[in-house]
C-alpha cells in the first residue's frame, strides 16, 4: 500500500489576466475533496516565474495542502492543470510523515 504524505499545489487566483470566479474553486475543491478526502486553502501569495520561451508571468497563487500518496497527488495535478487550463502545475512534497489523531467528543 502506498504511504501518504503531505503535499502543497499552487493554484492560480488568476487565468489569462482574469480572475477565477469563487464557484470555479469550489469545484476544484470538490474534485480533489474526492481524490485526498481533504484540503487546506492558504491565503494567497505573490508569485514569480519565468516560461520556457522567456516571458516573465507574475501572479497570485493559492498554496493548497493536502494529504495523498504520490499517484494521488499526480492525479490532483492532472486535474488542476485541466480545471485551471494551465500549462505547468507546480506541487511539492512537504512530509513523509503524517500523523491524524482522532479523540472522542466531549461537551463543553
Amino acid at each position: 500500500m502506498e504511504k501518504q504524505s503531505l503535499w502543497e499545489i499552487l493554484v492560480p487566483v488568476t487565468v489569462n489576466g482574469r480572475k477565477v470566479p469563487r464557484s470555479h474553486h469550489r469545484l476544484w475543491d470538490q474534485e480533489v475533496r474526492k481524490v485526498s478526502r481533504g484540503l487546506t486553502l492558504l491565503s494567497p501569495a505573490k508569485g514569480q516565474w519565468v516560461t520556457p520561451s522567456g516571458n516573465l508571468q507574475v501572479e497570485r497563487m493559492i498554496p493548497v495542502r493536502l494529504i495523498c500518496t504520490r499517484s494521488e497527488m499526480n492525479r490532483i495535478a492532472a486535474l488542476t492543470a485541466q480545471h485551471y487550463q494551465q500549462v505547468a502545475v507546480m506541487f511539492y512534497l512537504l512530509s513523509r510523515q503524517v500523523f491524524i489523531r482522532h479523540y472522542r467528543r466531549t461537551t463543553l
